[in-house]
């Protein structure tokens, strides 16, 4: 186990992590969330996750594993550790290619389809959302394509992350220049107010999102989420082992009307995982839909 040394200065040296505790947290990580950090990454157990030692005057990450499995801390714990062991690194209209080709692909034809049967709904999964970029795109991009006529629809965004933190942030709808960096100024114009806190999203486009924690290795979570014509879920399945990669596309495709559309992360691919989804290949990246059972 990991031990604390001194630095000559009578301060505490952040602790190492040992194989026996990165194995320990890497099973406990696992088994809660389904994701799975390799060997190779030890290191960012150590980094991530060594300032909660410090804030918690824990000794080793020893410690840490057990109070994190101890009933009085273990909620309000796990909160944080889901928030230092995911990347949140996300924009407004990320893989602007990719979402192009969802535009004129997928959301068009499905917006003219539903005019035509007078069925003026669409809802859509956003899992995985982080602090709400992606939702909120995907609103603004409704608002864009249907104009005024958006106002006799209804239209559902749900939006889950593990993360707390994550959601609140994303619920309070306030961004920095960085995080709009890939966003045309006039979407910025018209969708957006400056504040002294940052840049707040349209309550127009807030309305449309609806955000929840949820954990995708938890049945009963998943469970309460509708079904939805799309599910986006991009750059999430790679922190996952194969087992977990087949539960959450099992979990999709259980998700999804018939026919519906599930986007991922362009440099995802599915082919090894599940069967229940046909490709369409577009020079922006791939779109599966779910094929008729």
């Amino acid at each position: 186990m990991s031990s604390l040394s001194s630095n000559g200065l009578g301060l505490r040296k952040a602790p190492s992590i040992s194989s026996e505790e990165f194995q320990a947290l890497r099973g406990l990580i696992y088994k809660t969330t389904g994701i799975d950090i390799p060997e190779r990454r030890k290191y960012l157990i150590e980094n991530r996750l060594g300032p909660r030692l410090k804030a918690l005057d824990l000794k080793d990450f020893t410690g840490y594993y057990q109070y994190l499995t101890s009933a009085s801390s273990k909620n309000q714990e796990f909160a944080k550790l889901f928030e230092k062991i995911t990347t949140n690194e996300t924009s407004f209209f990320r893989d602007l290619k990719q979402l192009e080709t969802f535009k004129e692909n997928v959301l068009k034809e499905f917006i003219e389809k539903q005019k035509k049967t007078g069925e003026k709904e669409l809802n859509i999964w956003s899992a995985g959302c982080s602090s709400g970029e992606e939702p909120y795109t995907l609103g603004i991009m409704l608002h864009e394509l249907l104009r005024a006529s958006i106002i006799g629809w209804k239209i559902n965004i749900i939006a889950n992350d593990i993360s707390p933190e994550m959601i609140k942030k994303a619920q309070q709808g306030i961004y920095t220049e960085h995080t709009l960096r890939s966003t045309p100024q006039e979407i910025i114009d018209k969708y957006f107010s400056k504040e002294a806190a940052g840049y707040k999203i349209h309550p127009k486009v807030q309305k449309l999102v609806n955000f929840e924690l949820l954990n995708l290795n938890n049945p009963q979570e998943v469970q309460k989420v509708p079904k939805s014509h799309i599910v986006f879920c991009r750059n999430v399945v790679i922190y996952f082992d194969d087992d977990m990669r087949k539960k959450v596309l099992n979990l999709f495709n259980d998700k999804l009307y018939a026919g519906g559309f599930l986007v991922l992360g362009h440099t995802e691919s599915i082919h090894k995982y599940s069967s229940s989804f046909k490709p369409y290949h577009n020079a922006g990246g791939i779109i599966y839909q779910k094929k008729d059972s």
